[in-house]
């Protein structure tokens, strides 16, 4: 019987592999990294990898006794089996070292949350002037009603037409779109904020003047006034690789005592302005609060089924 060491070694890298994926699971963490969605497909790569360690496994002891023909010294090889030559030692751990690295990073090191300094690296409020688009302002009356201080407590959520994996049908998706506009004020959830952002950038004359409530973290600009901020948010699409950044303009006087990465809850009204040579809404905010880092710090896009 003989005990393979580098074999068993493999075997364990699989195991911690399939570990490192299933404890992701276990603690919640893995949103931090992919979108839900594919929950399913890290799933199946922790048991393929367990699996693998299985079969590895069965490569760690050997029964089978081998041997080597006897050569005198100084004497060639005279039998018809070629000597192959193993990569160098350095090099085998040097691998190791590599396979082991990530594995140790995943146990050991907490998820980093992507703050303001990637959002800036990304494009910053940039970006955010790219997604939106102009729209013409018709009939828009600026209203002059006082704000309720209670206004967090007072509004119901807006309904939900959404399922437990994030997907709606298509004439779901435009029903809720048509019932945005009628809402008295918008509270945009981390389940509808993707269609919340898209209608509103998208048809901006329609909500002119209307109520709505966002959270997200503190977004700052030199080119922004001294009362100016993102309310922003990242949305994820498939992994943190392709984070893009979303949000939108904020308008208040308490704006320059706020520091970047701060989490604020706002309830405001939403206007128009212009920034970098584009039209996009404004919020001027009413209410606000600091609020904890959220325990899902991401947005995700909705799933929109063709079929109706």
């Amino acid at each position: 019987m003989k005990f393979h060491v580098q074999q068993a070694l493999r075997a364990l890298m699989l195991l911690a592999f399939s570990a490192m994926i299933a404890n992701l699971h276990w603690t919640g963490e893995l949103t931090k990294f992919i979108n839900p969605k594919y929950e399913g497909l890290s799933q199946t790569a922790a048991a393929l990898f367990f699996i693998l360690f299985l079969v590895q496994s069965t490569t760690v002891i050997s029964f089978s006794k081998t041997s080597h023909p006897y050569h005198p010294i100084g004497q060639a090889c005279c039998s018809n089996h070629d000597h192959v030559h193993a990569p160098s030692t350095r090099k085998k751990w040097l691998a190791y070292l590599i396979i082991i690295t990530p594995i140790m990073t995943g146990f050991f090191v907490p998820a980093k949350i992507l703050d303001a300094a990637i959002a800036d690296k990304k494009g910053g409020a940039f970006m955010i002037t790219q997604q939106n688009q102009s729209s013409k302002i018709e009939d828009y009356l600026t209203s002059n009603e006082m704000i309720d201080e209670n206004i967090y407590d007072e509004h119901d959520a807006d309904p939900r037409l959404l399922e437990e994996k994030q997907e709606m049908t298509k004439k779901q998706y435009e029903q809720l779109k048509q019932r945005l506009s009628q809402q008295p004020m918008l509270k945009m959830t981390d389940e509808d904020y993707t269609i919340y952002y898209e209608e509103i950038n998208q048809n901006l004359s329609n909500y002119l003047g209307k109520k709505i409530q966002i959270k997200g973290f503190v977004l700052k600009e030199e080119s922004f006034t001294e009362q100016q901020l993102v309310i922003s948010r990242f949305l994820i699409t498939h992994c943190v690789a392709d984070a893009s950044i979303v949000g939108f303009l904020t308008e208040f006087p308490e704006a320059p005592t706020l520091t970047e990465d701060t989490w604020l809850e706002v309830v405001g009204t939403i206007g128009q302005t212009t920034y970098g040579g584009a039209s996009l809404p404004v919020i001027h905010i009413d209410n606000w609060v600091t609020i904890e880092l959220p325990e899902s710090p991401y947005l995700y896009p909705i799933n929109v089924r063709m079929s109706f």
